[in-house]
Formats: C-alpha cells, sequence, structure tokens
C-alpha cells in the first residue's frame, strides 16, 4: 500500500484556489467580457461618469445650492439643464448628484458584500442550528417589502447620506448572505475540501482562503447588479421624502421636486431621470457581462 505525500497533497489543495495572479484565467474573462459590446459600452459611460463624479466641482458651472434670477428656466447657453424653481442650476446640481449617487451606492454595495460574505461563509460552511437560525432571520426580513423597511429604518436612522449608506447597506446583507451561503453549500462537499480537512487545516483558512475565492463569482456578479439597484433605492427613498435632504443635490430629490412642474418644467424631471435610468442600466449590462464572461459552461 503506499501513501500519499502530505506535501503533494498540500499542494493539490493550493491549487484549486482561484488566485488573482492566475493571469491565463483573466485574460479570458477579458476577452469574453469583450465580445459583449453592450456591456463595453456600460463600462465605458461609467468610468466616464466616475470621472465626472471625482471632478464635478470643477465641471459644475455653478454651485449646488447657488440661484440665478430666472426660475423654471428653459435649457440655454447659461443654464444647459434649465433652473429648477428657485433658479438653481439644474446641470451642476445632476454633475455634483453623481457624486452623492455613486458615493451611497459603493459604500451601500460594500457593506452588504462584506457581512453577506462572512455570514453566508459560516451558514453555508457550517450547516445545522446555526444556519438554520440565520436563514429563518433572513427569511423573516426578506418577508417585508423592501422599500417599506427601507423607510422604516431611515425613519428612525435619520435622513442624512450615512445614514441612507447603512440602510441600504444592512438590508443588501440580506440577498448576499443567501447567495454565498448557496455556494458553500455545493463546494463544501468538493474533494478538494475534504482533503483540507484530512490535512489540518483550520476552519477559517480553508473558509476563506481555499472555498471563499471559488465562491466570488455569484458574489461578484450579484454586486454588480446591485450598485445599480442601491442607486435606485436611494432614488426610490429620495423621491419619497427619507433620503437625503435639500440642498444635498441627490437625484431622486430633484424627480420629486420637479414632478409638480412636470406639464411646465418637464426639464426638471426629465434629467435627473435621465442620470438615474442610464446609470441603473450601465449596471445591469456590465452584471450581465460579467455573467456571460464568468460562465463556466462557456468557456
Amino acid at each position: 500500500m503506499s501513501f500519499a505525500d502530505p506535501t503533494s497533497m498540500e499542494a493539490v489543495v493550493e491549487d484549486s484556489v482561484v488566485s488573482a495572479e492566475s493571469r491565463p484565467y483573466f485574460r479570458d474573462v477579458w476577452s469574453r467580457f469583450r465580445k459583449n459590446k453592450l456591456a463595453v459600452i456600460s463600462l465605458v459611460f461609467l468610468v466616464l461618469l466616475v470621472l465626472v463624479a471625482v471632478f464635478a466641482p470643477a465641471i459644475a458651472p455653478y454651485g449646488e445650492a447657488e440661484r440665478s434670477s430666472d426660475f423654471r428656466a428653459s435649457p440655454s447657453r447659461d443654464h444647459w439643464f434649465g433652473t429648477d424653481i428657485i433658479g438653481r442650476d439644474v446641470f451642476s446640481r445632476v454633475v455634483l448628484g453623481s457624486r452623492v449617487s455613486l458615493r451611497i451606492a459603493f459604500l451601500a454595495t460594500g457593506i452588504a458584500t462584506i457581512f453577506g460574505m462572512l455570514i453566508g461563509a459560516v451558514s453555508g460552511y457550517f450547516g445545522g442550528r446555526i444556519d438554520n437560525a440565520i436563514m429563518r432571520f433572513t427569511d423573516i426580513f426578506l418577508a417585508i417589502p423592501y422599500i417599506v423597511l427601507a423607510i422604516a429604518i431611515a425613519s428612525v436612522a435619520g435622513r442624512s447620506e450615512n445614514s441612507i449608506i447603512l440602510v441600504l447597506g444592512l438590508l443588501g446583507i440580506l440577498p448576499m448572505t443567501r447567495i454565498v451561503r448557496a455556494s458553500f453549500l455545493s463546494l463544501r462537499e468538493s474533494e478538494y475540501v475534504e482533503a483540507a480537512v484530512a490535512l489540518g487545516f483550520t476552519r477559517s483558512r480553508i473558509m476563506f482562503r481555499h472555498i471563499l475565492p471559488n465562491a466570488l463569482q455569484p458574489l461578484i456578479i450579484y454586486a454588480t447588479i446591485s450598485v445599480g439597484g442601491v442607486i435606485l433605492a436611494e432614488a426610490a427613498l429620495s423621491f419619497l421624502g427619507v433620503g437625503p435632504q435639500d440642498p444635498t443635490p441627490a437625484w431622486g430629490l430633484m424627480v420629486a421636486q420637479g414632478k409638480g412642474d412636470l406639464a411646465n418644467a418637464p426639464h426638471l424631471v426629465f434629467f435627473p431621470g435621465i442620470a438615474i435610468t442610464s446609470t441603473v442600466l450601465a449596471f445591469v449590462l456590465i452584471g450581465d457581462g460579467l455573467r456571460d464572461a464568468l460562465d463556466p459552461k462557456l468557456r
């Protein structure tokens, strides 16, 4: 009878982890992603939007609260997107609003991804009573309509940007947890995991060094799409009056303020509405492109 060398077994286990240094893999993913023209166009748009957000104070010709004597003015040479009901430049507020929306979207998604990943990993790996308790708790909150729960928490936590980030981040943990848990349930029975257990590796090492890298694919795709969902949720909360408050140039708040003048000054709703729609659509298309690029069946 021959026994396998423990050193070689450990090497096999280590090789099972998808390393970020695996250049051929990521080159192949990028090659597949580039074939999706809509996803590439959306990525270019997103890069430009991030640049606009970073350099917003230099791009915006007026301040977010700066007023002129023209009220509800139509788009013109001086005011490209017109002015609102109190004379503020709509173009400047849309540009400055990109900072608000992207900041809330990225930070809230980051919170949801990190904590959802940790909770889902624990639930999926250990199973049993721990998994059952976490899933029943998650199911209870998922049964409540998302926007109703967000409004309830935002009303208590406050209406600042940081409060909205916290609210949307906490609510985003629930679906992230279920996605990571599902991946861990399917991967924990893999041969390389059994080999890692046989070698005496700690549970934390097996969870986060061996299983997690192979469970990231659906998480990355969902997180990308979720960024757009957070922007839409923030716009909905602002529209309903529980998001960032005036004079913060939130896109949803701008739509809410302009809806009463839709017949007389449609530009007040049109331009921030287009900003919301195009940004959310870009993230959805990028997520769709990543799904196709990362799908092992297409590789």
